[in-house]
């Protein structure tokens, strides 16, 4: 069924309409986002002006528009602190029932956090948890704590950045006065919040919301690093971030707007964000923060899958990543029996080939995920697949994976075909020497593995890897039916493996190949 998601926040509306599918995941069909700023006008006037009233109805009136035409079967509307704490709230949620048909639900903070940390949940992978997760949005700050399992505890504080700013920024570029009446603030109102936190021993912070990605993308562009497409799951250290703090209070807002990672209409906001995390991360002494660029809206659709009994696919942590993968190549209507069988086989290979490749299990996994997508570029166009491939890849929004995973995919999906990797290449050739040889490697394994389903008729039912007398790589190979297509589609893909590791490949069907183990 096609669900649309309305996420009413206090800086931004957003529309998310998707999919959803029987095993519980969700396909994007339209997404949308207005900066209204209601925080702003609720923190000054304590309500919604009639001004603000008709920018909020003819947003929400174009989001139902877009959202009926994109064939959604229910709309489900969720709206946090700015009419929360509005003095006409009531009123405006009933107007904009009455003129749209829109019920829109208020929720507390707790809530939103539950809803969001769903969505933080079904995006990262929360490795050696719990985590401590922060939403900063414009009205206030969500501060939650769990783990792979699920939420452990959960508050809301108003610290939001609209609400700062208004309140308790006044020159540009910020005073030492304003930072100190800031940071204030905000330690006044953490201090408490982090001794509770503190019970649960958080390992990692996740943040999340617009404010919170921009300045994890700022610290990676300042590090030197390029901004990723996606910037979920990107890890940055407090010391990148410090770096970016500093920058960000010494810039009025005109310099703030070109600094790299920044969407410039957050340029007078972002000082009381930083602020806020750079704080938080003291408080709680967290020297890494993750990103999730999933929040609220996502969080709406995933409850509302929910509640129509659809598969929680978000459980098994590491199954985000599969379920991801597995998503995009149906998105693309793959070849599913030869990707399957190419991922099959890439993983025999390295496996049988560890002592000659020297490669870890992380390795193992991307290679098997690449082999999974390497043809999802033919959705595209047969010719040139390969580069459709790696653009998909690199703007597939995979979940679960960092940008340079997701980089090392992109890079399988754009060399699996012929001849050397190239560093024109963006994603191979920003990485460093030692990188580019460990993907090389990667490239290689899967191009045998693709040439061993050449027909893409799954022939092939298992190899066996060994060293032959002359120490070349030996491929035995165990076929159901003629497998001359196959042995023909391993010479043609055999040469940067050969250059690779200074090896012959030799393959043959079995009997006819005497084989003994694969050594270094």
């Amino acid at each position: 069924m096609r669900i649309a998601a309305l996420d009413l926040g206090s800086n931004s509306l957003h529309l998310l309409v998707v999919e959803a599918r029987p095993d519980g995941t969700f396909q994007p069909l339209c997404q949308e986002k207005e900066m209204l700023r209601l925080g702003d006008v609720v923190t000054r006037a304590g309500r919604v002006t009639a001004t603000a009233l008709d920018g909020l109805l003819t947003t929400i009136a174009r989001f139902v528009a877009l959202a009926q035409a994109n064939g959604a079967e229910e709309i489900v509307a969720r709206a946090t602190a700015a009419l929360r704490e509005a003095d006409n709230g009531a009123d405006v949620v009933d107007r904009i029932e009455s003129l749209t048909g829109v019920r829109v639900e208020v929720i507390s903070g707790v809530e939103e956090a539950r809803l969001i940390f769903g969505a933080v949940r079904a995006s990262v992978v929360i490795d050696g948890g719990p985590a401590l997760c922060l939403d900063l949005g414009g009205g206030s700050l969500e501060v939650m704590v769990g783990d792979a399992d699920g939420l452990q505890w959960a508050t809301s504080v108003r610290l939001g950045v609209a609400r700062l700013t208004s309140e308790l920024i006044s020159s540009d570029p910020v005073s030492n006065r304003d930072r100190r009446r800031l940071r204030q603030l905000i330690t006044s109102v953490l201090s408490p919040v982090a001794m509770e936190v503190a019970a649960y021993g958080p390992k990692v912070l996740i943040g999340t919301s617009g404010t919170i990605c921009d300045l994890a993308a700022m610290a990676a562009a300042a590090s030197g690093s390029p901004v990723p497409q996606s910037v979920n799951q990107l890890t940055v250290t407090r010391e990148q971030l410090e770096v970016v703090h500093e920058e960000v209070m010494r810039r009025n807002v005109a310099a703030r707007r070109r600094m790299p990672g920044l969407d410039a209409r957050r340029a007078d906001l972002i000082p009381s964000g930083s602020m806020v995390l750079m704080t938080a991360m003291e408080l709680n002494g967290l020297e890494s923060l993750t990103v999730s660029d999933w929040a609220l809206r996502e969080g709406i659709v995933l409850d509302a899958i929910a509640g129509h009994d659809l598969a929680d696919w978000s459980d098994d942590q590491r199954e985000i990543r599969r379920s991801s993968v597995l998503n995009l190549c149906r998105r693309c209507a793959w070849d599913e029996r030869h990707g399957r069988q190419v991922s099959r086989l890439a993983l025999s290979l390295f496996d049988q080939l560890h002592d000659l490749h020297g490669l870890g299990p992380e390795d193992r996994e991307l290679l098997g995920y690449g082999a999974l997508l390497h043809d999802i570029g033919e959705h595209v166009a047969i010719e040139g697949h390969h580069k459709h491939t790696a653009y998909l890849i690199e703007h597939g929004r995979l979940r679960g994976f960092d940008p340079q995973e997701v980089a090392v995919l992109a890079c399988l999906g754009r060399f699996h075909r012929r001849g050397e990797p190239k560093t024109s290449f963006a994603p191979f050739g920003e990485r460093d020497a030692s990188e580019r040889d460990r993907i090389t490697k990667l490239v290689a394994i899967l191009r045998l593995a693709d040439g061993l389903d050449r027909s893409h008729l799954g022939t092939v039912r298992r190899v066996h890897v060994g060293v032959g007398s002359r120490g070349e790589v030996t491929i035995g190979i165990e076929a159901d039916g003629d497998a001359d297509l196959q042995l023909w589609g391993v010479r043609r893909k055999r040469e940067l493996f050969e250059r690779v590791f200074g090896r012959a490949v030799v393959a043959a069907e079995l009997p006819e190949l005497p084989l003994v183990a694969a050594d270094g």
